[in-house]
């Protein structure tokens, strides 16, 4: 699959910056997990969504989001979940986690089965009032402290840190301990719900590279196009309601994402068709729906014009980094750089490549979050 090649040439790219990120301040690993149960999960028939309850706290009825799900994750999967925000991703997300019961059909889970689950809100279930190792006390309670300390300053929490409320913790600082946490349980299926969000930079590579070596099986939903190309080698697109595979890397998703825009238009400008005739409305109320529909296509064309306007000027800003890093490759395929008196422009060439490359991630980002907004504009 291309998604799998773009994994393999992420990776490649990666071990060219790894001197760099062998003198980072900080850098972790998932341990081993104990069991590889295989299916690790199967639904069949599954919609997932959000239950309806009554004043007694008693489900009535249930909000579908997605349905007629029929997946089976296997050992050694690494997905990667697509899709528009709202289509579905996080619900999907938090039903395979358990934190919602399917509204119909059944899923089954391996035995042996240990979930490594990774949103925002899990750093919000945090106690502020309690430290890093009260936290890990609580799911390692027979582990001698010292080792649990030794855990965690492995996570950047040293000293009187571990033992310190994680009230004035930074956001970062908060994700790091619930990835200490979910590390510490050796998870064999980690699902990840926009895991990048509130980390700094370090933190963040320091949790891709980590990830792209996990041995275990991975689902991840996150607008990190670094993150996806070096951590998944697969894609399932939520959309409409419904799972499908897409057999594709993130520049066909961005394809994929122009010809739905396209078909969206055309949809809302084609008239529906109908299968028997009707009566000919009125006059007055033909005009009446002839101006509705122009004040609509005004009212989308204003709130389309600016997002257009700013991918147009994402685009052009990544054609030139695009420009200045194909120069700064070139440069590294020379012999020559390699010799001992370069080795200060060498340092600097792999900076430029790393910063450029980080900037071209980011810039890709806003282009798919923007045309994903205007996907939603027409849907």
């Amino acid at each position: 699959a291309r998604q799998a090649q773009s994994r393999m040439k992420a990776l490649a790219k990666m071990e060219e910056l790894a001197p760099l990120r062998a003198a980072a301040e900080f850098s972790f690993e998932f341990r081993d997990p104990l069991s590889a149960p295989n299916p690790l999960l199967v639904m069949e028939d599954v919609d997932a969504g959000y239950p309806i309850l009554d004043a007694h706290g008693d489900k009535v009825d249930g909000k579908v989001i997605v349905r007629k799900v029929n997946f089976s994750l296997q050992t050694g999967q690494r997905i990667g979940l697509l899709g528009v925000n709202g289509a579905g991703k996080s619900t999907l997300i938090k039903t395979v986690a358990g934190d919602l019961a399917p509204l119909a059909g059944t899923a089954t889970l391996g035995k042996g089965l240990v979930i490594g689950y990774f949103a925002q809100h899990q750093v919000e279930m945090l106690r502020h009032d309690e430290s890093p190792l009260w936290h890990l006390q609580k799911i390692a309670p027979t582990t001698r402290e010292q080792e649990l300390r030794n855990f965690l300053g492995g996570f950047n929490f040293p000293g009187d840190m571990v033992t310190s409320s994680i009230a004035p913790f930074s956001g970062g600082e908060k994700a790091r301990l619930a990835l200490a946490l979910i590390v510490w349980q050796r998870p064999n299926l980690l699902l990840l719900d926009e895991p990048t969000n509130h980390l700094d930079l370090e933190t963040r590579e320091a949790l891709t590279l980590a990830l792209a070596q996990f041995e275990g099986t991975l689902v991840v939903v996150s607008h990190d196009r670094h993150l996806l190309r070096a951590t998944t080698d697969q894609f399932i697109i939520v959309a409409d309601g419904r799972l499908q595979p897409f057999d594709g890397d993130l520049d066909d998703y961005k394809d994929w994402l122009f010809q739905t825009k396209l078909k969206a238009d055309a949809g809302t400008s084609a008239p529906l068709p109908s299968s028997s005739p009707a009566a000919p409305a009125p006059a007055i109320d033909r005009k009446e729906q002839k101006r509705q529909e122009a004040e609509e296509r005004q009212r989308l064309a204003a709130l389309k014009k600016p997002i257009e306007n700013r991918i147009k000027r994402l685009e052009e800003q990544m054609a030139k980094l695009n420009a200045k890093k194909a120069d700064v490759d070139a440069r590294l395929l020379e012999p020559g750089i390699y010799e001992a008196d370069k080795k200060e422009e060498l340092k600097n060439l792999v900076a430029d490549q790393a910063f450029l490359t980080r900037d071209l991630g980011n810039l890709e980002n806003e282009w798919l979050e923007l045309q994903e907004q205007l996907e939603g504009l027409v849907a």
